[in-house]
């Protein structure tokens, strides 16, 4: 089933009633009610949200992902549950007997599909792939010859090359980036909780390994995906020219994130139930049961 992301950028009490999750807006008697097993995130951007201990105890018990925002309006936390499958000691363990030589091939793997969803991004923009097709070929495991970050300077130069001058991707460099980081915090949102859910820890990384980053295996299984995020930030970009700040409507574009169609494994899907594909598989690969990463392909 698709889960819906909730997002709360007026005050509101939330509670929780049954199983559902109870809604109330000052100055209003009315109250809305939402099972609490639809809900797969739920964003609490208004200073003025307050939320009950019990809530929390029952969204996380649904491995509900709960992200809080920052003054800017931008995901600054999340909360996920920490027993998120029925047998997480094994799978853990697995994950941590990982050898360096597996790791290192799930990179590979990760990098050969980032590569070549950015290639087809760019293409479907009619901007030449040729190096970019080359390069994802000649990926190794570990990625040693760091063809990513290659790919990675030809793609940010080119996929906004005839919206905006001198576009320079960067956390804190000027917009669009402010869509492209509320996006993929979204997307990191949705892969964390797709991993807690496979049993794995989101800490752990194959790749990542900042001992500050609680998220090092979300950010290495969500590289793929992020082209994803960059075509819908292309798409309001070319159709907009207020993006300078995140603005309700932009926001509603970008929280649809996690239904958009993608095609994994042969097979149209929701993004959020390919995560979840994604993610399952990457456990198979821990347990030596499969020997490739299921990732989405774009074109």
């Amino acid at each position: 089933m698709i889960k819906r992301t909730l997002h709360f950028g007026n005050p509101a009490y939330l509670s929780a009633k049954q199983q559902q999750l109870v809604v109330k807006y000052p100055n209003n008697n009315e109250e809305r009610k939402i099972p609490i097993e639809d809900i797969g995130l739920l964003i609490l951007e208004h200073h003025q949200v307050t939320i009950s201990h019990y809530l929390i105890h029952l969204l996380l018990g649904n491995n509900v992902a709960i992200i809080t925002c920052d003054a800017q309006h931008l995901p600054q936390g999340m909360m996920l549950n920490l027993n998120g499958h029925h047998m997480q000691q094994a799978h853990f363990s697995v994950q941590i007997e990982a050898s360096q030589a597996l790791r290192d091939r799930l990179w590979k793997q990760t990098i050969k599909s980032k590569i070549h969803n950015q290639a087809a991004v760019l293409s479907q923009n009619g901007i030449a792939t040729e190096n970019m097709d080359r390069w994802a070929s000649k990926v190794q495991n570990g990625d040693p010859d760091n063809f990513e970050a290659r790919a990675a300077a030809y793609y940010w130069k080119s996929i906004f090359t005839d919206l905006i001058t001198g576009f320079k991707r960067g956390r804190f460099e000027g917009e669009p980036n402010n869509l492209l980081n509320y996006g993929y915090a979204i997307l990191r949102a949705i892969v964390a909780r797709g991993l807690v859910a496979s049993g794995l820890l989101p800490t752990l990384g194959y790749h990542h390994s900042n001992q500050y980053n609680a998220y090092c295996l979300a950010d290495d299984v969500m590289e793929p995906y992020r082209p994803y995020v960059d075509e819908v930030v292309l798409e309001l970009v070319r159709s907009t020219d207020d993006y300078q700040t995140l603005r309700p409507e932009l926001k509603h574009k970008l929280l649809q994130i996690p239904v958009m169609d993608v095609v994994i494994n042969g097979k149209q899907s929701p993004l959020m139930v390919a995560v979840q594909q994604t993610t399952a598989s990457l456990y198979q690969c821990y347990a030596r049961e499969k020997k490739n990463i299921k990732f989405p392909k774009i074109g």
